[in-house]
C-alpha cells in the first residue's frame, strides 16, 4: 500500500514523487480515520451565505486552537446556536481544502457541554417554538379510531420495543419499526432520516419511543429540526421518551405524549379495547334480548294453542251438526233431482217434436226466399241484355246523376264498358233496332 510505505521510515522502496492535488488527497484519505470527539471552547464563529459555519476551538488549559467547519445541514440538525464562548463538543474528522490548503476540524455534529449550558438552550429553544405555537392544544390531533399499521421509531436492541410489543393486544397490529440511535446528539440525524423514512410509508400512527433519562442523555430530543418534522407529520404522533423534570421538545410537540412503552401499548390498545368491550356488551344485550323475546313468545304460543284446541272442538262439533244437516239435505235433493229428471225427459220430448216442426217450416220458407232473391238478382237481368251505368262508383239511376263529359262505366254480363257522356236527352227513349 502506498499510504503504508509512505508513512514507513526503514521502506527501501524509493518514495513517490506526489502532485499537490494527490498528495492532499491522500492526506485527506489518512485524516479521515482520525474520526474523533473534541472539546473547547468557541470562538470566531462565522456564518456564511450558504448556511455552512466556520468557527474555532480553543483549549482552556494552554489556549490550543483548531479551525472547524459544520455544513448546513448538520449544523441545522444541531439545534444549537453557536456564538462566541460556548463550550461544546464537536464529533467529526479532521480534513485539508485543497484550494487554499487550510486545516480544518469537519464537525458532523455539535452539543453543548454542562448541565447548566443544555438548560439554558432547552429553556430558550423551549420558549421560541412556544410563540410559534408548536406545542399548542388546539394543534394536535386526535389519534385514529382502531389504528392498524403503526410506524415506530426506536432502538430494536433495547427492552423498549420489547415493551411494547408484550403489551399491545392481538388486534393485528402491522408495525413498521426503524431501527435508530436514541441516545445523546448522535442520535438526531439517525431519528431525522428514520421520521423521513416513515413520512413516505402507509401507516396510521407513528410512535416516537425510548426509555428515560437525564438532560443530556435526552439532547436529541430537545432537537428543533426534529420538532418541525414532529408537527408536520401527516399521521398523529404519539411520544413515548419517558418524562423527567424537563420535558422533551419532541414529546411536547407530539400529539400525544406518555411515559412508557407500556404506555403507548395501552394507548393504541384503548380504541380496540373499548370495541372488544361494546361487542362483548352488545352480545350480551342480543342475547339477553333474544331470551327474553323467545320465552315471550313460547308463552304466546302455549296460549295460542290452548285457544286452537278449544276453537278445533268447537268446530268438530260444529263439523257433526253440519254433516248431518247435508246428509237430510242431500237426500231431499236426491228425491227432488230424480222428479226433475222425469219432467225434463218429458220436456225433451215435447222440444224435439216442436223443434222438427219449426225447422221444416223453416226450409219451406227459406226456399220461397231464395227463390223471389233469384228473380231480383241483377246479374239475372244482366244475362236478359240489361246493363249496370256507374258514375263515381255509384249506380246511375236518373240523368241527374252525370255530366256532359263526364265518363261513366258500364257493367255487362261478361265485363265492364268505359264511356264518356256525349250528350243528355232527358225524357227521350231509346229506339231498338230491328
Amino acid at each position: 500500500m502506498i499510504t503504508k510505505d509512505l508513512f514507513n521510515q526503514d521502506s527501501e522502496i524509493e518514495k513517490p514523487i506526489f502532485s499537490i492535488s494527490d498528495y492532499i488527497k491522500l492526506l485527506n484519505v489518512v485524516l479521515q480515520k482520525c474520526e474523533a470527539k473534541i472539546m473547547g471552547e468557541t470562538t470566531q464563529v462565522q456564518i456564511s451565505k450558504p448556511g455552512h459555519v466556520y468557527f474555532s476551538l480553543k483549549d482552556k488549559k494552554d489556549g490550543s486552537i483548531i479551525n472547524c467547519v459544520i455544513w448546513k445541514y448538520n449544523y441545522g440538525l444541531s439545534g444549537i446556536q453557536l456564538k462566541e464562548g460556548l463550550e461544546i463538543v464537536a464529533s467529526g474528522a479532521p480534513s485539508i481544502y485543497a484550494p487554499y490548503g487550510k486545516f480544518s476540524f469537519q464537525a458532523k455534529s455539535i452539543r453543548l457541554v454542562g448541565e447548566g449550558k443544555l438548560k439554558e438552550e432547552y429553556e430558550r429553544l423551549k420558549k421560541e417554538l412556544t410563540e410559534k405555537g408548536f406545542f399548542a392544544e388546539e394543534r394536535k390531533r386526535a389519534l385514529p379510531l382502531y389504528p392498524q399499521k403503526i410506524g415506530v421509531i426506536t432502538s430494536k436492541r433495547g427492552a423498549v420495543i420489547h415493551d411494547l410489543n408484550s403489551n399491545l393486544g392481538k388486534f393485528g397490529f402491522k408495525i413498521k419499526l426503524v431501527d435508530s440511535l436514541v441516545e445523546g446528539q448522535d442520535a438526531v440525524k439517525d431519528i431525522f432520516l428514520a421520521i423521513k423514512t416513515l413520512k413516505k410509508q402507509d401507516i396510521d400512527v407513528l410512535v416516537i419511543m425510548r426509555g428515560g433519562g437525564s438532560l443530556e442523555s435526552l439532547l436529541a430530543f430537545n432537537n428543533e429540526a426534529l420538532v418541525k418534522e414532529v408537527v408536520d407529520f401527516p399521521v398523529p404522533v404519539i411520544a413515548g421518551i419517558g418524562h423527567d423534570k424537563d420535558v422533551s421538545l419532541v414529546a411536547l410537540a407530539a400529539d400525544v405524549m406518555v411515559s412508557t412503552p407500556t404506555a403507548v401499548a395501552n394507548l393504541l390498545n384503548q380504541s380496540w379495547e373499548r370495541a372488544s368491550l361494546e361487542i362483548e356488551q352488545k352480545e350480551n344485550y342480543l342475547f339477553n334480548s333474544y331470551n327474553n323475546r323467545l320465552l315471550r313468545i313460547k308463552s304466546q304460543i302455549e296460549q295460542l294453542q290452548f285457544k286452537l284446541n278449544n276453537r278445533l272442538e268447537t268446530i268438530f262439533r260444529r263439523y257433526q251438526e253440519i254433516e248431518n244437516k247435508l246428509k237430510i239435505s242431500l237426500e231431499k235433493i236426491s228425491y227432488a233431482l230424480t222428479t226433475k229428471k222425469n219432467t225434463i225427459v218429458s220436456l225433451i220430448k215435447l222440444i224435439s217434436r216442436s223443434f222438427i216442426e219449426s225447422l221444416e217450416t223453416a226450409k219451406q220458407q227459406i226456399k220461397t226466399r231464395e227463390k223471389t232473391i233469384l228473380s231480383n238478382n241483377p246479374e239475372r237481368q244482366l244475362k236478359l241484355g240489361y246493363c249496370l251505368a256507374y258514375a263515381k262508383g255509384k249506380i246511375m239511376k236518373k240523368t241527374e246523376d252525370v255530366k256532359i263529359g263526364q265518363d261513366f262505366d258500364l257493367q255487362l254480363v261478361d265485363g265492364i264498358i268505359n264511356s264518356e257522356v256525349k250528350n243528355i236527352n232527358k225524357n227521350g227513349k231509346l229506339k231498338r233496332k230491328p
